[in-house]
C-alpha cells in the first residue's frame, strides 16, 4: 500500500513538473502542440471559405496567407484597403497556384457599422454563394492607466472589441442555423482577458468578455486613455515576441482542429498565464516580486 501510495505522489509530481516545463518551453499550450503534431493539417481546410476581419496587417494577415498556402478561399476585411489588396496579392503568390483572383475577396468594412453587417454579409454571399468560417479578429488594444480613462473610451473599446465582434457573429450564426450548416466562429481574444494585463483595464474586460483566444497588436493602434488618441509606440524587430507568420500558422492549426480555446506565446507568457490561471495564490506572489514596471515591460515584450 506504500509503495503505491509513493507511486502515486511521484506520478502527480512529474505529471505537474513536465507540464510546467512545457509550459515554459512551448509557444502555444500544450494541446496544441499535440494538434499540430498528430492533428488536422491545414489543408483539410481546402476549398472552405474563410471571412477574416482585421486582415490588413498582424496576425490576420498571416492566418490569411497560411491557410491561402494550403488552397482556401478567402475574404480578406478591414478598413485599409490598400494593403488589402496587397494581402491579396501575398496570398495569391503564396498559394502555389491553388487560388485565383476570384478566390480572395477584398471587403472595405469598418466594423463598427453594426447596422451594415447584414450588407457586409450579403456581399460576401453574392461573391462566394456561402462562408464556412467566420474569424473575428479586427480589434485594438490599450495602454493608459485605469483611472484616468475616459468613459467614451471605455465605450469605444467594448463597440469594436465586443459589441462588433458579437453582432457579426450573430450574423453569420444565423446564416449556418438557416442553412442547417455546421459553420464555425472564430474569435482572436487575448490573455489579458483571462488573467488582466497592466495599464490595459477596459481591453482586460472587453476580452474577458469574449473569453475565447489569443491575441497579438501593433502599438501604435493601441487605445490610450483619451478619445481619439493612439498609442504611437510601433512593434520594433529587436522585441522578444511570437512573429505574426508564425501565430498565424497556429492559428490556422487551431481553426483547422476547432480547438475550443488555444492560447499561444513566447515565454514568459504562456508560464506566467499557465500560472495565473491554475496557481493563482502564486501568481499574487509573483506579481509582488516582479513589480507591474517589469511585467509591463513583459508585456510589450522588451
Amino acid at each position: 500500500m506504500a509503495f503505491f501510495f509513493n507511486f502515486v505522489a511521484i506520478s502527480f509530481f512529474l505529471y505537474h513538473l513536465v507540464r510546467l516545463i512545457m509550459w515554459a518551453v512551448l509557444d502555444s499550450d500544450i494541446e496544441l502542440f499535440f494538434l499540430s503534431k498528430l492533428g488536422r493539417p491545414i489543408s483539410s481546410l481546402r476549398g472552405k471559405v474563410v471571412w477574416i476581419t482585421g486582415a490588413s496587417s498582424g496576425i490576420g494577415r498571416d492566418l490569411a496567407i497560411a491557410l491561402a498556402r494550403q488552397g482556401v478561399k478567402l475574404c480578406i476585411s478591414a478598413r485599409n484597403i490598400s494593403e488589402l489588396l496587397k494581402v491579396k496579392q501575398a496570398c495569391i503568390a503564396q498559394s502555389n497556384g491553388s487560388l485565383g483572383p476570384n478566390d480572395v475577396y477584398v471587403l472595405e468594412m469598418d466594423m463598427l457599422h453594426l447596422n451594415h453587417h447584414n450588407d457586409y454579409f450579403n456581399m460576401v454571399l453574392d461573391h462566394f454563394k456561402t462562408v464556412d468560417i467566420l474569424v473575428n479578429n479586427a480589434g485594438r488594444s490599450q495602454r493608459a492607466e485605469w483611472g484616468s480613462i475616459n468613459i467614451k473610451v471605455d465605450r469605444e473599446l467594448f463597440e469594436l472589441d465586443v459589441f462588433a465582434v458579437i453582432n457579426l457573429s450573430r450574423v453569420a450564426l444565423n446564416f449556418f442555423a438557416r442553412n442547417s450548416m455546421k459553420g464555425h466562429l472564430v474569435v482572436t481574444s487575448s490573455t489579458a482577458g483571462l488573467i488582466g494585463a497592466p495599464n490595459s483595464g477596459t481591453y482586460t474586460g472587453a476580452k474577458h468578455a469574449l473569453h475565447v483566444s489569443a491575441t497579438t497588436f501593433l502599438h501604435d493602434g493601441c487605445f490610450t486613455d483619451t478619445p481619439g488618441a493612439k498609442y504611437n509606440q510601433t512593434v520594433q524587430p529587436t522585441d522578444r515576441r511570437m512573429t505574426s507568420e508564425r501565430c498565424g500558422h497556429l492559428y490556422a492549426l487551431a481553426i483547422a482542429n476547432k480547438t475550443h480555446l488555444s492560447w499561444v506565446g513566447t515565454f514568459p507568457i504562456n508560464f506566467l498565464l499557465y500560472i495565473g490561471c491554475y496557481y493563482p495564490n502564486l501568481k499574487r506572489v509573483l506579481l509582488k516580486i516582479v513589480g507591474m514596471e517589469r511585467l509591463q515591460r513583459v508585456r510589450d515584450s522588451r
